[in-house]
């Protein structure tokens, strides 16, 4: 009998961060990665008709897949439809929020800069995070529009344009009385795979703060035991539009998935 899959979802393939550092931690474990490409992006929404999408998408691939465990691979959807997953379904969920207690531990500026989608800036959850972990911190809310998809685009080996990575960051960095900001959370799971870039364009260094490893060991906690037969073959990966392009097959297969 096959060992029930940890299911990884997300609204598009910026997930796939969290599923590199879930292999690292669990590397015995199945998964199923699932891109929610059909409502990409889910900054675009209004909140009670994606905790509806979110909810009903998530009935199916219970249903189908069985996973013994899922991981919400995205800010804007783990800070709003997690409490009402919890509550429908039975499995345990692992979200994703952001990183605002780590940036403030470590900061030694405390001037902290939360790099996120608008979705997850506007949300009290986040600031709610801010009021409860970073009250010694001065906290800048920086909500990008474009980085997400741009991300996207740069996975799938398409160009972006410095300039542009540079003008969306850009209000991340802020000077106070001597001090710089010196930690960036990534409060989006795509953002990661832009870090490169971050670091080229960013008027000076600071610390990039990418959740995924933190994630990767919630999540091992819940699965304490080995599994009794380790996987064979390529995890598989779901698109919710259906077909999906040559560039974005070729990133899928290069993390070990099929469709």
């Amino acid at each position: 009998m096959k060992e029930p899959p940890v299911l990884v979802f997300d609204s598009g393939i910026g997930g796939l961060s969290v599923l590199r550092e879930l292999r690292v931690v669990m590397p015995d474990r199945r998964f199923v990665y699932v891109a929610d490409d059909a409502g990409f992006p889910y900054g675009n929404w209004e909140e009670a008709a994606l905790v509806r999408h979110i909810g009903d998408l998530f009935a199916t691939l219970i249903e189908t897949h069985r996973p013994q465990l899922a991981v919400i691979a995205c800010n804007t959807a783990s800070t709003l439809v997690l409490p009402s997953l919890r509550t429908r379904f039975t499995i345990p969920f692992v979200g994703t929020v952001p990183a605002v207690k780590p940036a403030a531990e470590r900061s030694r500026s405390k001037l902290v800069s939360v790099l996120a989608t608008p979705g997850t800036v506007k949300r009290d959850y986040t600031r709610s995070l801010i009021a409860e972990f970073a009250r010694d911190c001065e906290v800048q809310l920086v909500g990008s529009v474009r980085l997400a998809t741009m991300a996207e685009a740069h996975v799938r080996g398409e160009r972006v344009g410095l300039d542009e990575v540079e003008a969306e960051i850009a209000p991340c960095f802020r000077e106070r009385d001597g001090r710089r900001t010196d930690i960036v959370a990534l409060a989006c799971t795509h953002y990661p795979f832009l870090a490169n870039a971050f670091r080229k364009v960013a008027p000076w260094p600071v610390d990039w703060l990418d959740p995924a490893e933190a994630i990767a060991r919630q999540a091992s906690r819940f699965l304490p035991d080995r599994p009794s037969s380790l996987p064979e073959g390529f995890d598989l990966a779901v698109f919710t539009a259906g077909e999906i392009d040559y560039a974005t097959r070729r990133v899928i297969h290069g993390f070990g998935l099929h469709t």
